[in-house]
């Protein structure tokens, strides 16, 4: 509007009461004149507050990246429950933040796991260069080729839930390494005739075998555990 000599001052606490409200004001001239305000507003569904709130419970650092208006999306994040906004950013930009979040503030220990949540095209950048891209299944072709993981529907709560059964999951494949680990470190050498050395028994092969295969069997009843977890 300035670049075409229109002047939309007389409207600037207007624009400022809707971009408050959460909305994205947009001026319209006709014939050269300043005609009037469109707001326009993406709602916030019911369930983005309660997965907000429950990935802060989870200790996780939730922080609003967008290039919408400062004032709509601090608008938004506070409806939902986010504390840190990073607005007006173009997509590389977006991809910088995420950089400077990740950068390790004293040393590499303390550097940041990033998980990246996006559905549009301005966001693929940002969920390449993110630890974790996550994306949401209803958005753009390319948001999806550029994440990790793809929810399925449009919920956030799906990201909790990812997040929740990932670290369950990493959980029970270390306890499944920890006991293959120790059921071989005592079985084979029992195998090999350790105890008839000392005047103990031989292991019979079948018996052996038999061994073998509940702990085989042990392991994988470890694994269908992650079937009843309620996510």
């Amino acid at each position: 509007m300035t670049g075409q000599g229109i002047d939309i001052t007389a409207a600037s606490t207007d624009a400022a009461r809707l971009a408050g409200e959460g909305k994205t004001p947009m001026f319209v001239a006709v014939d050269g004149a300043f005609a009037g305000i469109i707001a326009v507003a993406d709602s916030l569904k019911a369930s983005s507050a309660a997965a907000v709130k429950t990935m802060q419970a989870m200790g996780l650092r939730v922080v609003m990246l967008t290039g919408d208006n400062r004032a709509t999306a601090e608008a938004i994040a506070r409806a939902a429950g986010i504390d840190q906004v990073v607005a007006e950013v173009q997509p590389h930009e977006k991809a910088d933040t995420i950089k400077t979040l990740q950068t390790p503030e004293n040393d590499f220990s303390k550097r940041a796991t990033v998980a990246m949540v996006g559905d549009g095209i301005n966001d693929a950048v940002a969920l390449t260069q993110s630890d974790v891209g996550i994306a949401i299944g209803t958005g753009t072709d390319v948001a999806i080729e550029s994440a990790q993981i793809v929810l399925m529907g449009g919920d956030l709560q799906g990201v909790a839930a990812a997040i929740r059964l990932s670290k369950k999951t990493m959980r029970n494949i270390k306890q499944n390494l920890f006991w293959a680990l120790a059921y071989n470190v005592l079985g084979i050498p029992v195998a090999m005739g350790l105890l008839y050395l000392f005047g103990g028994p031989l292991l019979n092969p079948m018996i052996a075998a038999v061994a073998m295969c509940l702990s085989s069997l042990s392991l994988l009843a470890n694994v269908l555990r992650l079937k009843r977890v309620k996510i």
